[in-house]
C-alpha cells in the first residue's frame, strides 16, 4: 500500500514537471515564429529583385551565345579572307619593289657603260674609269641579292670584263707612250747592257697633246681608280732597280746623264774610268738623288685620289707608291754594296765616317722632301749610325777569314825562331798612357831587360825565351794578326774591344779545331810536318802565356780585371802539339820494331842467311834513324830533337837486347857475329844525332848519347858479355855491385851464361856467384 502510494506520488510529481517544461518550450517557439515572420517579410522583396536579375542575366547570356555564334560563323571567316588578301598584297609589293630596284640597277649599269664608252672615245680616262667602277658596283649589288638570279648577270659580267680590259689596253698604250724603255737584247744587267739602256719620259705634253691628248695625271688616276696603278708601278720599279738604281750602286764608272728635249726627257748613262774600285756612299747618294729628282719632276709628282687609312684627304702621290714598292730592296742594296764596303777597317778612320752619316741623313731628307720616303723611314740611317757595331763585326769577320786562310795554307813553309830573333809585331801601348788603366809597374827593370832580384841575382835574358826551332811562316803571320787585332782593340770602343778580344780567342779555337783536321793526312804521313806542327803549337802556347797581360784595354771591368787572358788555352795547345808528335813517334817505333822483326830473332848467326837478314834489319833501322835525323834537323829545338832521336834509338837497342837475352844457345861464332852487329849500332847510332846543320856542332850531342838513350849502357854491357870469359863476367857482376849488375838482373845474366858457355863446373861456379 505504501509502495503504490509512493509510485503515484512520484508520478504526479513527474507530470507537473513535464507540464511546466512543455509550457516553457511553447512560449519560446512563439517568439521564434514571430521573428521568422519578421525576417521573411524583410527578405521577400530582395528575393524578388534577385530573381529578376537572374532572368536578365539569362537573357544576356543567350544574347552572348548568339553573338559568339555569329562571330565564329560569319565574322571570323571574313577576317581570315582579309588577312590572306593582305599577305598576298604585301608579297606582291615586295616583289614589285625588288623588281623595280633590280631594274634601276640594270638601268644604272647600262647608263654607266654608255657613259664609259662615250668618255673613253673622248679620252676622258678618269671619267671612263669612274663609270666602270659604278657599273661594277651596280653589278655587285645585283649579284649580292640571294634568291634573285638572272641569266643576264653573266652577260653583264662578261660585258664589264670586256670594257675593263679594253680600257686597260688603252691605258697601257698611253703608259707605253709616256714611259719608254730602250733596253739591250740581253736580259742581264751587265755594265755594257746598262750603258746602252735609256729611259724616255714623254710626260710633258706638246701643244697638240695639250688640246687633244690626256695629261699624265689622267692616265695614272684612271689606273688608280681601276686598281692597276700598283701593278704598273711595280713593273716600272723593277726595271728602274735593275737597269738604273742597282747599276749606279754596283758600277762606280757609271754616271747618269739627262737630256731634255721639247717633248721628251732622256735618262741614260755614260761610263767613265773610276778613280777608285768602289764608289763612296756620298757619290752613290748624289747619283741616286739626281735620278729621283728627274723622276719626281717629270713623272712621280702626280697626286692620286686613293683611299688611304692614315690620310684624311685620301690623296697620295706616285712617289709615295713607288717608294713603298722599291725602297726596301734599294736600301738593302745600298747597305750591302755601298755602306758595307765603306765601313772602316781601322778604328782610327772611324771619326772620318761622320761624313758618311751626314751624307746619309741628307740623302734620306731629300727623298722625304720628294715624298719618296715616309717620315719614319730611317733604316738606311740607322745602319750608317750603327757604324761602331758594323765596324766591329766587319773587323771580326775579316780577322777570322784571314786567320782561316793562314790555317789552311801549307805547313812546310817555315821560318826560324831563335831567342834573339824579333818577330815583326806592332809596338805595344804604354800601360800608363792615354785611357789605358794604370797598372803597377814591374820592379827595377834593368837596361838589358833583366830583373834585379834579391841578392842581386840576375836571370838570363833568354830564361823565358822560346828555344831555337822552325815554325810555319803562316803561324808567325797568324801571331802577327793576333797582336795587331788586340792592339786595335785597345783603341776601340767598349763594344768593339770586347768583340775583337773574343774574335782573337775564336782564332785560337779555330786553330785547335781546323789545323789537325785539315792537315790530318799530312801530319800522319810526313814526320817533318808533324815536327813543325808540334813547334807551331808550342810557339802559340808560349805567346798565350803572356798575350792577355801585354795589353791594357780601355774598356770595362770585364777585360781589365784579369778576364782578358789566354792562359786557359795553353794546356790545350801543348797537348795538341804533343799528341801529334807522340802519334808520329808511335809510327816510327812501329816501323823500327817491324824492321827488327825480320832479323829472325838474332838466332843462329852462324847461318849466313840469318846473319844477312839481321845485318839488313840493323842497317834499315839506322837508315830510318838517319833519315829522321835529317828531316828533323834544324826543325825541333835541340833538346826535343835529342830526346826524340834518343827514344827511337833506345827502342831499337832495347829490342836487340831483349831478343839476345832470350836466346837459349849462342855459339862462339854466333857471339862474334852478334858482337859485330852490336858494334855497328854503337858506332853508327850516335851519328844519327844531327840536330844542327853545322856538322862540327853536332859532335857535342853525339858524345852525349848515353844521356838520351836509356839502354845505351845496357847495350854496351851486352857487348862485353858477348866477348868476355866466365871470370870477366863474374868480375863485371862484382857480387851485384858491378856495372853489369846495374844493367841486367841476375836471371838475365844467368840466361846469357847458359847460352854462351857449355855446362861445366866452371860455369856452375860462375852461376853460383851470380845472385
Amino acid at each position: 500500500g505504501s509502495l503504490v502510494a509512493d509510485v503515484l506520488a512520484h508520478s504526479g510529481r513527474l507530470d507537473k514537471e513535464h507540464l511546466g517544461t512543455r509550457v516553457g518550450k511553447l512560449s519560446r517557439r512563439g517568439e521564434v515564429c514571430n521573428m521568422i515572420n519578421k525576417k521573411y517579410n524583410e527578405f521577400l522583396p530582395s528575393m524578388q529583385s534577385a530573381e529578376e536579375l537572374v532572368a536578365q542575366v539569362d537573357g544576356l547570356s543567350s544574347n552572348v551565345d548568339l553573338l559568339r555564334a555569329s562571330i565564329e560563323n560569319e565574322v571570323q571567316r571574313d577576317l581570315n579572307v582579309a588577312v590572306a588578301e593582305f599577305r598576298e598584297l604585301k608579297q606582291q609589293l615586295e616583289r614589285d619593289t625588288l623588281v623595280l630596284s633590280v631594274l634601276k640597277k640594270l638601268q644604272e649599269f647600262d647608263r654607266a657603260i654608255k657613259e664609259h664608252k662615250t668618255a673613253l672615245l673622248e679620252k676622258k680616262y678618269v671619267a671612263a674609269a669612274q663609270q666602270l667602277e659604278k657599273a661594277r658596283s651596280s653589278l655587285r649589288s645585283l649579284e649580292s641579292r640571294k634568291g634573285f638570279e638572272l641569266k643576264i648577270l653573266r652577260a653583264l659580267g662578261t660585258e664589264l670584263t670586256v670594257q675593263t680590259q679594253n680600257m686597260l689596253c688603252h691605258l697601257g698604250e698611253e703608259w707605253q707612250k709616256l714611259i719608254v724603255w730602250q733596253l739591250p737584247p740581253s736580259k742581264e744587267s751587265s755594265l755594257e747592257a746598262v750603258v746602252h739602256s735609256e729611259l724616255h719620259l714623254h710626260t710633258m705634253p706638246s701643244k697638240e697633246e695639250e688640246v687633244a691628248g690626256p695629261p699624265v695625271a689622267s692616265v695614272f688616276q684612271a689606273l688608280a681608280v681601276l686598281g692597276e696603278v700598283h701593278t704598273r708601278l711595280k713593273a716600272f720599279g723593277q726595271l728602274l732597280l735593275k737597269y738604273i738604281l742597282k747599276p749606279v750602286i754596283s758600277y762606280p764608272s757609271l754616271q747618269p746623264l739627262t737630256e731634255e728635249r721639247p717633248d721628251v726627257l732622256i735618262l741614260r748613262f755614260e761610263s767613265k774610268e773610276p778613280a777608285l774600285d768602289q764608289s763612296s756612299p756620298m757619290e752613290v747618294f748624289d747619283k741616286i738623288k739626281l735620278i729621283f729628282e728627274v723622276l719626281h719632276k717629270y713623272l712621280l709628282n702626280v697626286p692620286l685620289e686613293q683611299p688611304v687609312e692614315d690620310r684624311k684627304d685620301g690623296r697620295v702621290t706616285l712617289a709615295e707608291l713607288l717608294g713603298e714598292l722599291v725602297w726596301e730592296e734599294l736600301s738593302n742594296c745600298l747597305v750591302q754594296n755601298c755602306l758595307v764596303n765603306s765601313i772602316p777597317t781601322n778604328s782610327s778612320k772611324l771619326e772620318q765616317y761622320t761624313e758618311v752619316i751626314k751624307s746619309t741623313e741628307e740623302f734620306e731628307k731629300a727623298l722625304k722632301n720628294m715624298q719618296f720616303l715616309k717620315g719614319d723611314t730611317t733604316d738606311l740611317l740607322k745602319y750608317a749610325r750603327n757604324v761602331n757595331s758594323h765596324f766591329a763585326s766587319k773587323k771580326c769577320q775579316d780577322v777570322i777569314a784571314a786567320a782561316r786562310n793562314l790555317m789552311t795554307s801549307e805547313i812546310h813553309n817555315t821560318v826560324k825562331i831563335t831567342p834573339d830573333s824579333c818577330v815583326t809585331l806592332p809596338q805595344l801601348p804604354d800601360p800608363g798612357s792615354g785611357d789605358h788603366s794604370q797598372m803597377q809597374k814591374p820592379s827595377n827593370l834593368l837596361h838589358n831587360g833583366t830583373v834585379n832580384l834579391e841578392g842581386e841575382t840576375r836571370l838570363s835574358q833568354y830564361t823565358f825565351s822560346l828555344p831555337t826551332c822552325r815554325i810555319s811562316s803562316s803561324v808567325e803571320q797568324l801571331m802577327e794578326l793576333v797582336y795587331q787585332t788586340l792592339l786595335e782593340a785597345t783603341v776601340s770602343t767598349d763594344q768593339c774591344c770586347v768583340q775583337l778580344f773574343y774574335s782573337v780567342r775564336r782564332i785560337f779555337q779555330l786553330f785547335y779545331e781546323v789545323v789537325p783536321t785539315y792537315h790530318k793526312e799530312s801530319l800522319q804521313k810526313f814526320p817533318q810536318l808533324a815536327a813543325i806542327h808540334h813547334n807551331n803549337c808550342m810557339y802559340l802556347a808560349h805567346h798565350l802565356l803572356t798575350l792577355g797581360h801585354q795589353f791594357r784595354y780601355r774598356t770595362t771591368n770585364l777585360l781589365s780585371n784579369g778576364a782578358a787572358s789566354f792562359v786557359d788555352l795553353v794546356p790545350a795547345f801543348r797537348r795538341l802539339g804533343m799528341e801529334c808528335f807522340k802519334a808520329q813517334m808511335r809510327v816510327q817505333k812501329g816501323e823500327i820494331l817491324e824492321r827488327l822483326s825480320s832479323a829472325r830473332n838474332f838466332s843462329n848467326m852462324d847461318d849466313e842467311e840469318n846473319f844477312r837478314a839481321a845485318n839488313k834489319a840493323i842497317r834499315q833501322v839506322l837508315h830510318q834513324l838517319k833519315r829522321l835525323g835529317q828531316v828533323w834537323q834544324d826543325v825541333f829545338p835541340v833538346n826535343v830533337y835529342c830526346k826524340a832521336m834518343g827514344t827511337l834509338l833506345n827502342t831499337a837497342l832495347a829490342e836487340i837486347v831483349t831478343r839476345t837475352v832470350a836466346l837459349e844457345d849462342i855459339s862462339a861464332e854466333d857471339a862474334d857475329r852478334l858482337y859485330s852487329l852490336c858494334r855497328i849500332m854503337v858506332e853508327e847510332g850516335p851519328q844519327v844525332f844531327t840536330p844542327l846543320p853545322e856538322e862540327e856542332k853536332n859532335k857535342k850531342y853525339q858524345e852525349e848519347v848515353p844521356v838520351y838513350v836509356e839502354k845505351w849502357m845496357t847495350f854496351k854491357e851486352l857487348m862485353i858479355i858477348l866477348q868476355a870469359n866466365l871470370q870477366e863476367i863474374v868480375d863485371q857482376w862484382a857480387d851485384g855491385k858491378g856495372p853489369l849488375a846495374a844493367e841486367f838482373s841476375a836471371a838475365e845474366v844467368k840466361s846469357l851464361i847458359r847460352a854462351l858457355f857449355q855446362n861445366t863446373e866452371r860455369r856452375a861456379a860462375a852461376l853460383a856467384k851470380i845472385k
